[in-house]
């Protein structure tokens, strides 16, 4: 079975990335499809307070971080069920589109990576959506970063 994972946030970028695998493997039967997004790190409201937090504060803390997380998954699953939607339309099977949320990454290209090799995907794409100014690059920060640091994995960027 071949293994895909589309990169996915809120840029109409990233549905390039979508609409390119749709049109070149629409009707792979033996395809996989993973959908991720990699949430945003935790706002600073949510940072611990300088002092040691009692159990009741931790729990309080958990609950309040879980519902922002919770928000912030919400947002996203129109993105997904637009990518999903799009994937169906060329022939990709419905069961074999999984989506998926990366947290508290620190380094979006590095976390799409681990995830990529801890998966078995062999492949991840991603739309491009500006480039690094500056750097010599040819693909946005992100997308730059993955090129550069991809072994064992195939990235594919789309623009």
């Amino acid at each position: 079975m071949k293994k895909l994972m589309i990169a996915i946030d809120d840029s109409r970028c990233a549905m390039k990335g979508v609409e390119y695998v749709a049109e070149q493997f629409g009707g792979a039967g033996d395809l996989e499809v993973a959908l991720v997004h990699v949430l945003p790190n935790l706002p600073a409201i949510f940072w611990d307070e300088g002092h040691i937090l009692s159990d009741g504060e931790k729990a309080d803390r958990k609950k309040v971080v879980d519902k922002w997380l919770e928000g912030e998954k919400k947002k996203v699953d129109p993105l997904f069920k637009l990518a999903a939607d799009s994937l169906t339309s060329k022939g990709i099977k419905k069961e074999r589109i999984t989506t998926r949320f990366i947290s508290d990454s620190t380094d979006p290209a590095q976390s799409l990576l681990e995830s990529a090799k801890d998966g078995g995907y062999q492949t991840i794409v991603m739309g491009r959506c500006g480039v690094s100014e500056g750097k010599g690059g040819l693909a946005g920060s992100v997308a730059s970063r993955m090129i550069h640091l991809a072994a064992g994995v195939a990235v594919t960027v789309v623009e």
